[in-house]
């Protein structure tokens, strides 16, 4: 209706008692998660003929791509650079997924699930993060979500590599983006940010497992253009 005020979380103007202060050791968890992914990713390359160095730099890309673009997308220094836990922790993660690479081979599904709880954390964390930066609720979104799958399109961009989240079989991206919009329409409707934003990480982590599992995904754009052919004929 003209003249009628918009909520607040509609705007962005959330106010930063409403958030929640993401623990440090969490967000590193989170990131040595991701270092192990991407030292483990790139190992299996074998036929790139990638050296150790080239390894553990995948690892790094991938423990902080994500952060580092949610900095960069609500102008803030990254975190990486604002303490010195981070580059640390990413590089021994790398390291540590590099030189036990076999091990955590045989963990396959172990690194699955852990890595589904590090897109919804890095996900929440993004979003969060963004509205706790003014930054209004549908961009917030989209910080959550370049968050959660930085890392993974840094990796495949530096590998030359097709992006992985742009194809059939992957719902990282969904995963992450139907995470974050759950935060924003609990908060819309007042629930604390520790629940949104424990809520986020559960409904993401369940999609992206699902999807591994019984190989949920996005129509395939043939599928969609024989449809559209059978329907005209």
């Amino acid at each position: 209706m003209p003249g009628r005020a918009r909520p607040a979380w509609f705007t962005g103007a959330v106010e930063s008692s409403a958030l929640f202060t993401i623990p440090l050791w969490l967000e590193l968890t989170a990131v040595a998660v991701g270092g192990i992914q991407g030292a483990m990713f790139a190992a299996r390359l074998t036929e790139r003929q990638i050296d150790l160095l080239g390894i553990g730099l995948i690892g790094v890309l991938v423990a902080l791509g994500g952060g580092l673009l949610r900095d960069l997308l609500i102008n803030q220094l990254p975190a990486m650079v604002q303490n010195n836990w981070y580059l640390p922790t990413a590089t021994g993660a790398a390291l540590f997924g590099m030189l036990l690479f076999r091990i955590f081979n045989r963990l396959n599904g172990l690194i699955i699930v852990l890595d589904a709880l590090t897109i919804g954390a890095f996900g929440a964390i993004g979003t969060t993060k963004a509205l706790a930066w003014g930054v209004p609720v549908v961009p917030a979104v989209f910080v959550g979500v370049a968050s959660a799958v930085g890392g993974s399109i840094l990796r495949d961009i530096a590998l030359n590599l097709p992006i992985a989240l742009m194809h059939v079989g992957s719902l990282y991206a969904v995963a992450a983006a139907v995470g974050t919009i759950l935060i924003v329409v609990l908060v819309a409707f007042g629930v604390p940010m520790l629940i949104a934003g424990i809520a986020c990480v559960v409904v993401t982590t369940l999609i992206r497992l699902g999807s591994v599992r019984w190989g949920w995904s996005l129509p395939e754009q043939r599928a969609i253009s024989g449809w559209r052919v059978w329907r005209r004929a």
